[in-house]
């Protein structure tokens, strides 16, 4: 049984930054690819980022790149998302989730069904 639980949400200004967290239990978190992805109200929930099993590449929306980095401690279990320069349409509900690959296509990495695993959320807020 895979669990992921995302923490470091929060209100933050534009402008602002804020590291999200996500903790994996349950699977060998090393060896599979991890995503971040989101949902603002009343949209579809969106790729933001993810990156290989072992941290060797990343891949952005075109939204957050040069913005966001996302990176990995194997040794810890634990996914993160550092957000920069937060603009108020980040605002939405961030998912971490977990794949069943070690390398996801390059040409899609944001397709859900790559995806097997998915945490509860956790709320951003942008202010402007």
């Amino acid at each position: 049984q895979v669990q992921l639980v995302e923490s470091g949400g929060g209100l933050v200004q534009a402008g602002g930054s804020l590291r999200l967290s996500c903790a994996a239990s349950g699977r060998a978190f090393s060896s599979y690819t991890m995503g971040w992805f989101r949902q603002a109200p009343g949209k579809e929930r969106e790729f933001v980022a993810a990156i290989t099993w072992n941290g060797g590449t990343t891949y952005y929306a075109d939204s957050v790149k040069g913005r966001f980095s996302v990176s990995r401690d194997n040794a810890k279990n634990t996914l993160y998302l550092q957000m920069n320069s937060l603009k108020p349409e980040d605002t939405a509900v961030y998912y971490c989730a977990q794949s069943s690959l070690r390398f996801i296509p390059a040409r899609a990495p944001g397709i859900e069904t790559y995806y097997n695993y998915w945490g509860q959320g956790t709320q951003v807020t942008v202010s402007s």
